[in-house]
């Protein structure tokens, strides 16, 4: 069973340290990848941007900076944060704030929790949150965005590759905001195990893009089919097929699309579309 990290809040702001935490479960079938050589032991999960990013070249799913098949998660994505201090708006999911508003905190898993906007958001709210990506560097910037915040007890940070391990237990809420990356990345299989880590009476939010911004589309060409590109977009209703859900064990409280308007690098104003899935555990 490969090892979960953790992220020592209590070491800020005298230094950022990365301590062995508790288990973790493993993700079947898939074998160890090879450890980076930035430490020992280090998984992590690929991050995810926020819905209020006005500087988006880069934003969706990482177009404009490729990734090959055999591309290392976590060097892709430490070398991607360490492009500029903040690479997210710092606000929360448009999408996680309306549809988790009304819900009485409990328990939160934030998969590719990136700067940790959403995490933070959550602990805010009186929610205990175990948040994971796969960037030592993200993870970094999650912590003092915590601490800054003072929620920094309510806020787990862990480091994982999602293709080999998962944190441990269940929680009442599990969110997935624009779980895409150009590294490799199992995403059906992640999402799968997310929904087995959500309690019974919880809630699974996932979030993804449907397609390239139009800013981005003539750089890349037309879009093939509906919105799939290089990088999965698959729609709500793929994604639910794909999770392979027992029959009257859940309920599908939204499944739809979500247009919203986002900053283009030129400043200009465009609608994008997202795809939205949320459901109840029975």
């Amino acid at each position: 069973m490969a090892a979960a990290y953790t992220l020592t809040l209590a070491a800020l702001p005298a230094a950022l340290l990365l301590g062995v935490a508790g288990t973790a479960t493993k993700i079947a079938g898939k074998p160890p990848r090879p450890r980076p050589s930035e430490g020992p032991g280090a998984h992590a999960v690929s991050p995810r941007p926020h819905a209020k990013e006005t500087t988006v070249t880069e934003e969706t799913v990482g177009e404009q900076t490729p990734a090959g098949d055999g591309a290392d998660p976590a060097e892709f994505w430490d070398a991607r944060y360490a492009e500029s201090d903040r690479i997210w708006s710092g606000d929360p999911n448009i999408v996680l704030v309306r549809e988790t508003a009304a819900l009485p905190p409990g328990t939160a898993l934030d998969l590719g929790c990136g700067e940790g906007a959403d995490a933070v958001w959550l602990a805010g709210r009186g929610w205990r949150v175990t948040a994971t990506d796969v960037s030592r560097v993200a993870l970094e910037r999650a912590a003092r965005h915590a601490a800054d915040a003072g929620v920094a007890d309510r806020v787990d940070l862990q480091r994982h590759d999602l293709a080999v391990s998962f944190p441990a237990g269940t929680y009442d809420l599990v969110s997935a905001q624009f779980l895409h990356s150009p590294a490799p990345l199992p995403r059906e299989e992640v999402l799968r195990a997310a929904a087995a880590a959500v309690a019974p009476g919880g809630t699974l939010l996932i979030t993804g893009h449907a397609g390239l911004p139009p800013w981005e589309q003539h750089e890349h060409g037309h879009e093939h089919g509906h919105g799939h590109h290089a990088v999965d977009l698959p729609t709500p209703e793929e994604v639910l097929a794909s999770l392979r859900l027992p029959e009257g064990e859940w309920e599908v409280q939204l499944a739809e699309e979500h247009p919203r308007v986002q900053n283009g690098p030129d400043g200009r104003p465009a609608t994008r579309t997202d795809n939205v899935l949320k459901l109840r555990r029975l």
